[in-house]
């Protein structure tokens, strides 16, 4: 895990570039976004710069008269980092640096600051490393310590050249020791899948802190860590849900979503991930109190078409209900989202609708079935209880009488079986 030192309280300067591709609203509310992330990293945010400019500079970003009236700004205010709401290139970073004489980060490299800190288990570790040194790879001149002192001059160009090639064949290596790390995890993860055919899946999703650990507590009885900062959790969390006594499921917790998420980060997560492309049905919670949660759920619906996986069911579950005084919110959501429920998981209001909702789903989705097998077909008999529900099961002379309810996934698969069998 690369680390990077930190003093207890950083001064931070967001900038955010205002294109005129959103409403100026739209702009107001990213940048406040990157606020709460530079909260969540530890950042007190001092001054925020939004600039008007509808081509980027491709030196400064923002433009190198702009650059330079923020350079007095930063003096005089004390900042010692600044925040760009979007990815910069190494050679913005480098002039930035240069001008500023400061530390300058973009938006991505602020998530992934986060998610380092927020890394709990060995997987997400290995996941956020790797992220990381992806990252950082066209950045090394500013990223490395080691190689802050360079120099210029006569005589110093060559041993600073080397000793970058030499770091970069290094993290190349470690990006391909921790992608090995991955896939080993990704096949451990397939054996326990194999595990766990007989259960419909279900997976938590949704833009971060739109309530999904309180909700997945709320249902499973657990304890997963929730808090009311973005990214509280990284690692999918498995239990199991009891909503009736004839269907066997499984609910998974997943990591949140948010705008602008840098696509290596997805690649590392892959395997988290997962969860959610492996699910029979998606619950995407909604923080249904945020001013823009409609451009959440489009953030979040766009992720999971990545995912492949726009087309499973999913219900919408509108969270934080207790937050909200506009009642016409409540029932243009009711009128516009099909297969939604609105709720608060923190104070339990409706859930026993989304059981409900989830009930009829599930009784839709799952049959019961009756076939018989001859008597030799024990083995055959042990993968039908892996992969569906044996309700009875009777031997006579001949044959053995099963009756078993499967979703219709499974269903396919046991006829998969029986052909096979014959």
């Amino acid at each position: 895990m690369i680390e990077v030192a930190k003093q207890t309280k950083e001064r931070a300067m967001l900038v955010a570039l205002d294109t005129k591709k959103f409403s100026k609203e739209v702009i107001e509310e990213h940048i406040n976004e990157l606020e709460e992330l530079a909260d969540t990293a530890g950042a007190d945010t001092i001054l925020k710069v939004i600039q008007t400019k509808r081509v980027i500079d491709p030196a400064f970003y923002i433009g190198k008269g702009k650059a330079e009236e923020l350079a007095q700004l930063i003096e005089f205010n004390d900042i010692n980092i600044i925040i760009f709401d979007d990815d910069l290139s190494p050679v913005q970073v480098r002039n930035l640096e240069k001008l500023f004489n400061r530390k300058v980060i973009d938006r991505s490299g602020l998530i992934l600051d986060i998610f380092a800190s927020r890394a709990k288990t060995k997987e997400a570790k290995t996941q956020v490393e790797l992220a990381q040194l992806q990252y950082m790879l066209p950045r090394l001149t500013r990223a490395w310590t080691h190689l802050s002192k360079q120099y210029g001059g006569i005589g110093t160009k060559g041993p600073g050249e080397t000793q970058i090639e030499t770091d970069r064949r290094m993290i190349r290596a470690r990006i391909s020791l921790l992608k090995s790390k991955l896939e080993k995890i990704e096949s451990q993860r397939l054996t326990q899948s194999a595990g766990r055919e007989g259960f419909i899946k279900i997976a938590i999703a949704g833009y971060t802190n739109a309530g999904k650990s309180t909700l997945f507590n709320l249902l499973t009885q657990s304890n997963v860590f929730a808090e009311n900062k973005l990214f509280a959790t990284l690692d999918s969390t498995t239990r199991t849900l009891d909503i009736d006594e004839t269907h066997k499921i499984l609910i998974s917790d997943t990591v949140g979503f948010i705008r602008k998420l840098p696509a290596h980060l997805v690649a590392s997560f892959k395997s988290t991930l997962n969860e959610v492309r492996d699910a029979d049905i998606i619950l995407h919670v909604v923080d249904i109190s945020h001013p823009y949660y409609e451009d959440h759920i489009k953030v979040v619906d766009e992720t999971l078409k990545e995912f492949g996986s726009n087309e499973k069911k999913v219900i919408k579950v509108f969270n934080k209900v207790d937050l909200i005084s506009d009642k016409s919110i409540i029932e243009f959501v009711k009128n516009s989202f099909k297969d939604s429920v609105i709720i608060s998981a923190s104070k339990g209001i409706n859930i026993s609708t989304l059981k409900n909702l989830l009930k009829e789903i599930l009784n839709e989705n799952v049959v019961e079935e009756r076939i018989y097998l001859p008597l030799s077909a024990t083995k055959l008999l042990a993968q039908i209880y892996k992969i569906a529900e044996v309700i009875k099961t009777d031997y006579d002379e001949n044959k053995i009488h099963i009756v078993f309810r499967a979703t219709k996934q499974n269903l396919e698969k046991v006829k998969k079986l029986l052909t096979s069998y014959i």
